[in-house]
């Protein structure tokens, strides 16, 4: 009703205040839509086998060199495409600025190209009588600082991506195009893929025939310091790191990550891979990374993953959560995000599952396999749900409209994300399945829980690393068939309807209750370490970056009521010099009072004065135990993080 009355309001407004004519002598253009010269994809074979060989030997100034052979059926128009919806990325990331030197040539002859002017990822040139394959040469010039994007070669490893040295012809599905790809690496270094070695010549390797949707999906780290350690029969661990003196896990450091993989079989009942392999960088110089493929991830984290094991968990929920996507959103995936090339449009409105219950469920797996400890899970539970809080853009943007995120603001900073809101269908996604799971105990008197979904769901043939699709109605079909329950309008109200709180029922379900305390957890720490921040969100409704910067400002926070912004350096507090400790100090000795906290900040060439009217004193979220007449001793929570394979 209130939307049919908007139309309708809008309609009346249309239709009693037309808008002014243009004078008659003025020119106007007639709109020709372009038309669209890129064949469509088919479901055909492509005649013949492309060839791609790749130059990776020049880590120094990051340029890869590429020569490719493209088989061709008939004289006429060729169109090559640059891959440019990625797989993992949920948005239009082909970094097409970065080729250079780009050169056609049928046998000697070069052959003029020309690049589409609609669709700049295409490019279109004339195949004389008589050949049967062209050769594109190209560079891709990879970035040198942060500045030009991720840095994927670095003094001691690199991070070889197939869609960012390659072509491919449009018309054709993926999956019908066969290649051969071979990399040259710097010498003494290794390299691991989920592609396998056809053959290796010294520091040339020649990899398997494979499809090109499959080559795509099979990016490789190589390296210096190199190991691979074997989880299972059939899952590895290759790490590549800065310095070798990083390379030193231990017994006791790799247990839960062969604990993870056997949790996760467990879980999901299956394995969709006939082999997986996770490529781990522990790195400061190679950009970090977290993508998920079908039968390997790639993974960049602080260099001092293991040396640094017991400073707190830092990132080690990457590994669950990257491997849960090859059961979810690699081998089930939604309808909207398979594509049968990298020129369609990906439609993102599923992420809630795709990305949300992998969430979910890496946090679950980090506990079972011991990658984090109980407390460290439950502390990542209150500060996420703490944090989902502080959206209150969600009063505004329902949570399917993030989905969206990744093509609307492609991870660029905001200024107000607790407004704008951004990619939250990951943790709201999570509280999200935290509270089916719950539920599901509860209707079923605990016989079941949403491990009964995901076996299910995701669960498969083992070793099918094919796609199934699937669609919201779908997801609502199989959660009532392992309990029923109107999970449709569960999913409506918590998915698609705005808000004015973050969906906190599972902790309370689960057996815990948000609280709010004066002393960070190890997760906060560790975090703001990792982060290179100090999080005073839950307070004044800060999070400040180094020397004195602002990083951001909490929505409708004291500190936004004040006036501050991001991008404000802070000089002083309450007249004195500017420091970590002095501003929790102040925010500490005001607990209770009613004055206010005087932040003296400079923007641009002016300095101002901000009354930060706060008088909570520090808070930072945690989680209690609900205890007293009729609570569980042990809740729905404490049973999700069991182990179930120990």
């Amino acid at each position: 009703m209130r939307t049919a009355a908007l139309l309708g309001l809008v309609l009346s407004l249309t239709i009693s205040a037309p808008a002014a004519a243009m004078p008659d002598n003025l020119s106007k253009p007639q709109y020709i839509a372009p038309q669209d010269t890129i064949p469509a994809p088919q479901d055909v074979a492509h005649p013949g086998t492309m060839t791609l060989e790749v130059d990776a030997r020049d880590h120094d100034q990051g340029i890869f060199r590429v020569t490719q052979t493209i088989p061709v059926a008939k004289a006429g128009r060729l169109t090559l495409l640059y891959p440019e919806w990625l797989p993992g990325n949920h948005a239009p990331r082909g970094e097409i600025e970065k080729l250079a030197g780009l050169e056609f040539k049928a046998g000697d002859r070069t052959l003029p190209w020309v690049r589409d002017n609609v669709n700049v990822f295409a490019f279109h040139l004339a195949v004389p009588d008589g050949v049967s394959r062209i050769t594109a040469t190209f560079q891709f010039v990879s970035a040198t600082t942060e500045s030009h994007g991720r840095v994927v070669m670095a003094p001691s490893m690199l991070n070889l991506r197939w869609h960012q040295v390659s072509l491919y012809p449009a018309g054709y599905y993926v999956r019908q195009i066969p290649v051969q790809a071979t990399a040259v690496y710097p010498d003494g270094w290794q390299a691991a893929s989920a592609l396998r070695p056809e053959s290796t010549s010294g520091s040339t390797i020649v990899y398997e025939k494979t499809d090109y949707d499959t080559l795509v999906d099979s990016p490789v780290f190589a390296g210096e310091n190199f190991k691979t350690i074997a989880l299972t029969n059939r899952v590895h661990l290759n790490i590549v790191a800065d310095d070798a003196k990083f390379l030193q896990p231990s017994k006791t450091q790799i247990a839960p990550h062969i604990t993870l993989v056997r949790e996760a079989e467990a879980l999901f009942g299956s394995h969709p891979y006939d082999r997986y392999d996770f490529l781990l960088a522990l790195t400061d110089e190679m950009g970090g990374i977290g993508i998920e493929h079908h039968r390997s991830s790639e993974n960049g984290v602080d260099r001092e993953y293991f040396t640094g094991w017991n400073d707190g968990p830092g990132r080690r929920n990457l590994l669950p959560h990257e491997l849960t996507h090859a059961w979810n959103g690699k081998y089930r995936r939604p309808a909207g995000m398979w594509t049968p090339d990298f020129r369609q449009p990906m439609r993102d409105n599923l992420l809630w599952v795709y990305e949300g219950q992998t969430q979910f469920w890496g946090y679950v797996l980090g506990a079972r396999s011991g990658l984090y400890s109980k407390q460290d899970t439950l502390d990542a539970f209150a500060a996420i749900a703490a944090d989902m809080d502080l959206r209150v853009g969600r009063t505004w943007r329902p949570l399917v409209d993030t989905t969206h995120d990744p093509i609307i603001a492609a991870r660029r900073p905001k200024p107000w994300t607790s407004w704008q809101r951004a990619e939250d269908y990951y943790n709201e996604g999570m509280l999200i399945w935290l509270e089916a799971d719950q539920i599901i105990r509860r209707e079923s008197d605990g016989r079941k829980s949403l491990g009964d979904f995901a076996r299910a769901f995701f669960g498969g043939r083992n070793g099918d690393w094919g796609v199934s699709t699937y669609e919201e109605e779908d997801v609502v079909a199989a959660l009532n068939a392992i309990q029923p329950y109107d999970w449709a309008a569960f999913i409506a109200k918590r998915v698609h309807e705005t808000s004015s709180e973050a969906p906190k029922n599972g902790l309370v379900l689960g057996g815990y209750r948000l609280v709010f305390v004066d002393t960070p957890s190890a997760y906060i720490l560790a975090n703001d370490k990792r982060r290179k921040q100090m999080d005073l969100s839950h307070s004044v409704g800060l999070v400040m970056g180094g020397k004195g910067m602002i990083k951001s400002v909490v929505w409708d926070s004291p500190a936004f009521r004040a006036g501050l912004k991001a991008g404000l350096t802070i000089s002083a507090i309450n007249g004195k010099a500017y420091g970590d400790a002095a501003l929790k100090q102040a925010i500490e000795e005001n607990r209770g009072q009613e004055g206010t906290i005087e932040i003296f900040a400079k923007n641009g060439e002016a300095y101002h004065n901000f009354m930060v009217d706060h008088s909570g004193g520090l808070r930072y979220p945690a989680l209690e135990k609900i205890t007293g007449e009729g609570a569980d001793q042990e809740g729905g929570i404490d049973r999700l993080l069991q182990p179930k394979t120990r």
